[in-house]
């Protein structure tokens, strides 16, 4: 599994504490609609990509008594999918360890544009949230519900698949 960020014990991106995890690929979609650097996590671009094992991650996971809910994010998952083995580490959470805490994705892309993806986790997972839209600059931030989270531009939302 490739990772770029690993943080234990987060208490921003969910309102649970969360243990984040930083996925290493992105296609950069909203620096390149906007025409300029928009990124927030760009620098995550430049970081080290780590190997870990999908199962020594979700160990760590387990054997932390602090946090409620798994967040994945930028650089971009669903760029990641397959490197970051995003199935591959939910389905160890769910079956082998039999934990079912929320399990949220941050995407950039629109709910259309990976609907195979979120089809296979409807389909195989229960209890994901998936945070869509990408980031336009310049607009006013909103309160989501869904995630206890402010997000930065009004065409951002979080959704509850399975």
């Amino acid at each position: 599994m490739k990772i770029v960020e690993l943080i234990d014990e987060d208490f921003i991106n969910y309102k649970k504490a969360s243990m984040v995890i930083g996925c290493p690929f992105c296609s950069f979609k909203c620096d390149k609609e906007c025409g300029k650097p928009v990124c927030q996590n760009g620098q995550l671009a430049n970081a080290r990509i780590i190997d870990v094992f999908a199962n020594d991650l979700a160990y760590r996971y387990i054997s932390n008594d602090i946090t409620d809910a798994i967040v994945f994010q930028g650089l971009e998952p669903f760029d990641s999918w397959t490197d970051s083995c995003i199935p591959e580490f939910i389905s160890i959470i769910r079956n082998q360890y039999k934990c079912h805490d929320d399990i949220v994705i941050y995407t950039g892309y629109n709910e259309d544009e990976v609907e195979d993806k979120v089809n296979i986790l409807k389909k195989n997972f229960d209890n994901i949230i998936i945070k869509f839209g990408r980031y336009i600059p310049d607009q006013e931030s909103h309160y989501d519900k869904v995630l206890g989270v402010n997000l930065a531009s009004p065409n951002q939302y979080a959704k509850k698949i399975s």
